[in-house]
């Protein structure tokens, strides 16, 4: 028996929008350096990257989501840019959070020039749009004040636990720092299972991020209850 082309386009439509997940494979590339990168550092000569390619969704959302996590858009630089460069030793990626609409995915970078370092940038994806979400689509507005304050608590609490287990070499890093987590720090966000982890860059120098607070602070769905827009990506989860 035939099927209809219309009901064939309907049963389409149907399947794209049920769909709470991006299908994601890896691809690796090998960037080979050459000339003077080489002779100065012949340990520079090869630099990892390994990037995610996504497919299974419709394609105006495919080519969004591309778009957004297109690598110029992670670290600011293209595969050109790291092969003409010293810097870069790996790029990799990881996924934390991939259904119900969600895609939370962190890309680092490490490599070395004058000391060894390395970067992470997170990115949340509402897959039915491609875009970045950001805080204001998720969080009741009235209540970020709240919410930072309650965030800065925790923050201060672990300075106080690093400063208590530092001594002198914890308080001369963090003398004349005022770190405190603000509204403008929610935006800094990830999901996953078990609820949204707040996060928190100190931006301590190299030669002591050791002492620098982890500034990693989870809260389940339900202790965000109060703070999270029921119409909003994240409503799915307190209702």
């Amino acid at each position: 028996m035939r099927i209809p082309a219309c009901l064939v386009i309907l049963l389409f439509a149907f399947t794209v929008s049920a769909q709470t997940r991006v299908t994601i494979r890896s691809q690796k590339t090998i960037l080979v350096r050459s000339g003077k990168i080489v002779r100065d550092f012949p340990e520079k000569k090869r630099a990892s990257v390994t990037q995610p390619v996504f497919s299974g969704l419709s394609p105006s959302v495919l080519k969004q989501l591309r778009a957004t996590l297109a690598l110029k858009n992670i670290f600011g630089s293209t595969l050109n840019e790291y092969r003409s460069e010293a810097w870069l030793e790996e790029f990799s990626y990881e996924v934390h959070f991939n259904q119900q609409g969600i895609l939370d995915i962190a890309y680092t970078q490490s490599g070395s020039g004058a000391y060894p370092d390395q970067q992470t940038k997170h990115f949340v994806i509402d897959l039915k749009t491609g875009r970045t979400i950001n805080a204001a689509e998720v969080f009741v507005t009235s209540q970020s004040e709240k919410l930072a304050a309650l965030l800065d608590s925790k923050l201060q609490a672990e300075i106080k636990q690093v400063l208590s287990e530092t001594g002198d070499e914890g308080k001369s890093a963090y003398e004349g720092k005022s770190l405190k987590f603000e509204v403008k720090d929610l935006e800094n966000f990830s999901i996953g299972p078990k609820g949204v982890t707040f996060l928190y860059d100190a931006g301590f120098p190299h030669v002591i991020q050791a002492l620098q607070p982890d500034g990693q602070y989870l809260l389940s769905f339900a202790d965000l209850k109060p703070y999270l827009r029921p119409e909003g990506k994240l409503g799915q989860f307190i209702r």
